[in-house]
């Protein structure tokens, strides 16, 4: 799965808080999640959704909610967000959904009791045939609502419940926390391995201080959610713009040689040239080459920018 990929899956729809459900969409079956980073726990519960869709005949939806309730709870402790909302819902599309419900989580929301979320949203708006959550999900005011707690309640207002248990990958536990934990650690490819597909980002290329054009290394330069907590350093990557993919190498990190200012993505795609000022980038990871220093002088960095190059290279040369 890259990027590119993800928003060709077809008629895929989203539809928010209050707005009309389309009829066709009434009666889906839907995994309810938060699903940062669609992984591959996330997806073994669409999955089981997808399984008992197709055994009704009916669509398939994630019903997840946006800002992720840590924003709301823990207002003060900015979460590192595996994939913002674009990309979530993109990466949901890819993932065999027909559509996505997106809630407003705010206080509001936050004090609505697990018996009226079933009654009003599952019931009442979406008339849901089945649902799937993961064995850890809870909802309502004060997580009143447990998987538990939906079964008996789907046997109650009619629909079936399937409650997906802990995901291990090639023996280690799947979860988002797991996944942030690695990412701010450079720990790249573990990552990528628990998240099914290579962690990317999606941003706009704005436009710096030109410097890396004097060193021969003109770079695409994305500010990052300051949230972001992937650990400063080198890193082969691939980036996908206007519908072409480059292998590149990329900093992400403060530039202690120069100014160590606010942290910046700078990538140096290979074999390209033109103006990427106020394009659209999708940049994916795939290793960590080295840690970010202070150099003695520009030679010397220059030095190291060409075997970083190199080594990007050949580290991507091994990527699929």
């Amino acid at each position: 799965m890259t990027p590119f990929d993800l928003p060709s899956a077809p008629a895929f729809r989203v539809v928010r808080d209050l707005e009309p459900v389309p009829a066709d969409l009434r009666g889906a079956v839907v995994a309810i999640g938060n699903f940062d980073g669609v992984h591959r726990g996330h997806r073994a519960v669409i999955d089981a959704a997808a399984e008992r869709a197709r055994a009704l005949g009916r669509p398939v939806a994630a019903l997840t909610f946006e800002p992720h309730p840590r924003a709301v709870f823990a207002p003060h402790a900015p979460l590192f967000r595996l994939t913002p909302e674009p990309v979530k819902l993109a990466a949901l599309a890819r993932a065999g959904c027909d559509a996505a419900f997106v809630m407003t989580f705010d206080a509001a929301f936050a004090g609505v009791s697990a018996d009226d979320f079933v009654d009003q949203v599952l019931v009442e708006r979406l008339a849901i045939s089945g649902a799937a959550v993961g064995f850890d999900f809870h909802f309502g005011s004060r997580r009143g609502g447990s998987p538990a707690f939906l079964v008996q309640a789907g046997a109650r207002r009619g629909f079936a419940v399937d409650v997906v248990g802990p995901l291990h990958h090639e023996g280690r536990p799947v979860s988002s926390s797991a996944i942030r934990s690695l990412l701010a650690s450079g720990r790249i490819a573990e990552a990528n391995d628990l998240l099914g597909y290579p962690w990317f980002i999606i941003g706009t290329v704005i436009r710096g201080d030109q410097r890396g054009r004097t060193l021969g290394y003109p770079t695409a330069n994305i500010r990052l959610d300051p949230a972001c907590g992937l650990a400063h350093g080198i890193y082969a990557v691939r980036a996908d713009v206007a519908g072409r993919r480059y292998d590149a190498v990329a900093s992400f990190g403060r530039r202690p040689t120069f100014d160590n200012g606010a942290p910046l993505l700078e990538v140096f795609l290979f074999d390209f040239s033109g103006d990427l000022y106020g394009a659209e980038l999708a940049v994916t990871f795939h290793a960590r080459l080295r840690e970010e220093r202070k150099f003695d002088s520009v030679a010397a960095l220059v030095t190291q920018m060409n075997a970083d190059s190199a080594d990007a290279r050949l580290a991507l040369a091994g990527c699929a």
